[in-house]
């Protein structure tokens, strides 16, 4: 055997036995621009780098927790107050670290003769299925303004098709969030956007996975962290090319993916650890109570066991 050959072995060798000893793992995300940093870590080869074997699937928020139910997927990223109705129905998850604040990204809009969040009593809202952030927005919204989801009828559409309806004519008021949310931003014709999270700051997006995936995979865990923490930082540093990557992943160009990102901010390692300081307990507390007075979960679970934060430290 030549020299040559046997540095080629030599090589293939090496390249394979990380392959080989890489901590696989199923994440359930939607196409919502905060989640993004997870699949720039997934392309861009970050998790790859930290041991990680990282298959990101599309499941629509109404249905993650039964993917993660059956074993489907190990982790998931989501809304704070989402984790809560899944530990309140026996799907038990806990959260890892902060993903992204919205900051304008999830809005309510609205047909051109509606100029106030009471004035959309009697009218028929497009909304996800209750359990899911949109739903929970509209809930959010319309307590705030001495309303409940009761005062409006509620059809149920997942954020972009919802976005497309609206537009199209369809329907008095929709929830959405942002990629689509820039598409009515783009369609003046169609209506306004009355209400966002600049107005309600309320949606925040966490990672999570199964106490059974935690516990044995501990390694894993830290490094799903640490690279999701590294994507920001590729963000911040090459942000032309990682913005290409994200669009990509949502059929949006790289200006396209940076005008939705301006409403929203990426939550880097010392912004999760104010957040796990005092307002997470506080927001859960908060969004549990609006979610037993709607009824989506029958009993609050212990609010204190819903996050472990030894990942970001």
């Amino acid at each position: 055997m030549t020299k040559l050959r046997l540095a080629a072995l030599l090589l293939a060798a090496g390249l394979a036995a990380p392959a080989s000893a890489q901590t696989k793992v199923s994440i359930g995300i939607s196409g919502w621009t905060g989640f993004a940093p997870l699949t720039l870590a997934k392309e861009a080869g970050i998790f790859a780098k930290n041991g990680l074997d990282v298959t990101i699937k599309k499941i629509p928020q109404a249905s993650r927790h039964l993917a993660i139910a059956s074993g489907d997927i190990q982790c998931a990223a989501t809304t704070v107050e989402t984790w809560i109705v899944w530990n309140a129905n026996g799907v038990a998850t806990t959260q890892l670290f902060q993903l992204d604040k919205s900051y304008g990204a999830d809005g309510m809009v609205v047909r051109g003769n509606i100029n106030s969040i009471k004035d959309i009593k009697g009218k028929t809202v497009a909304a996800s299925a209750p359990g899911t952030a949109p739903y929970f927005t509209l809930a959010w919204f319309l307590k705030k303004n001495g309303l409940s989801v009761k005062d409006v009828t509620v059809v149920n559409m997942e954020p972009g098709p919802a976005a497309q309806a609206f537009i199209a004519g369809q329907n008095d008021v929709a929830m959405t969030y942002e990629p689509f949310l820039s598409a009515v931003r783009a369609a003046p014709q169609a209506g306004k956007i009355i209400a966002t999270t600049l107005d309600y700051p309320m949606v925040m997006d966490t990672f999570g996975c199964t106490p059974k995936f935690i516990a044995e995979n501990e390694k894993a865990v830290k490094a799903i962290a640490d690279s999701y923490f590294e994507a920001l930082e590729m963000i911040a540093k090459e942000q032309d090319k990682a913005f290409t990557i994200m669009g990509a992943d949502v059929k949006q160009t790289a200006e396209q993916f940076g005008n939705s990102a301006k409403y929203l901010r990426w939550q880097d390692k010392a912004a999760n650890k104010a957040f796990f300081a005092g307002p997470h307990a506080e927001f859960s507390k908060e969004a549990a109570d609006l979610l037993l007075e709607l009824g989506i979960i029958k009993s609050v679970p212990d609010l204190t066991k819903l996050a472990d934060t030894r990942f970001i430290q």
